[in-house]
């Protein structure tokens, strides 16, 4: 073997061995970039701080909502300050805005958040084919429960009182709220009519007729309560019963 020759297979053998470990680092490398664990357990591990820091983030943004309604209830949308919002919440100010752009958005979250599921609620209690009036107690169990007797009806008292000055939170909860509580009304009501249970279609056209008896238990309760407290139960039940009963075979 000549000197030539000895040199050549050297660096053939020299190859090669670059080519397997070059190989090696782009396994290892395409089982990090798919996922894989570079060691045991640590995927598991990461997977595990990622799921706190969300439930943490989670739990902040609860926090926040939960105080901005008790701010917003006690000053006025106008007058509640953000700094206060984040005393109340136990947070930085400069937190807030990592969730909510402005005082507007944290008030619009806040009626999607708390007022959605109730809205979602309804809708689910006026799709079923039961018989009028026991779709109606459903509704009426469904508003005393999770509205009224919660801090959910401060929504409603803050929309209209403020509403009036501030037309983009009235618009807010029309859109987010009223439209599709009117509309899963009028469908049931349209239903009720062709099962023979309305006698003509006078509250079709005007459902806001079903939801008066819960605003007018809002504005009392609100200001009148501690003066003559209202059954809003039996109130609701009296309503419907007038509402239903005068040539009406519900």
């Amino acid at each position: 073997m000549t000197d030539q020759s000895v040199i050549l297979q050297a660096m053939k053998q020299a190859v090669r061995k670059r080519s397997k470990r070059a190989a090696v680092a782009r396994r290892v490398a395409g089982s990090f970039a798919a996922g894989s664990p570079a060691g045991p357990g640590q995927s598991s591990v990461a997977a595990g701080r990622g799921d706190a820091r969300s439930t943490r983030a989670a739990a902040r943004r609860e926090a926040i909502l939960d105080a901005a309604l008790d701010e917003f209830s006690a000053q006025g949308f106008a007058a509640a300050r953000l700094d206060d919002i984040a005393t109340r919440a136990r947070v930085a100010k400069g937190t807030i805005y990592l969730y909510f752009a402005d005082k507007e958005m944290l008030f619009q979250e806040l009626i999607r958040a708390r007022m959605g599921p109730v809205v979602g609620d309804l809708e689910a209690v006026f799709a079923t084919e039961l018989p009028l009036r026991v779709i109606v107690e459903q509704a009426v169990d469904v508003f005393v429960r999770e509205v009224f007797g919660t801090h959910r009806k401060q929504i409603i008292r803050l929309v209209i009182s403020e509403g009036p000055r501030f037309p983009a939170i009235a618009e807010f909860y029309y859109r987010e709220v009223l439209t599709r509580a009117l509309g899963a009304v009028r469908a049931f009501l349209r239903r009720a009519q062709e099962r023979g249970e309305l006698a003509d279609d006078t509250i079709v056209r005007f459902p806001q007729l079903i939801a008066a008896p819960a605003v007018i238990a809002i504005i009392w309760s609100g200001l009148f309560e501690k003066f003559e407290p209202l059954d809003i139960r039996a109130m609701m039940r009296a309503h419907f019963k007038a509402l239903f009963a005068p040539g009406r075979p519900a």
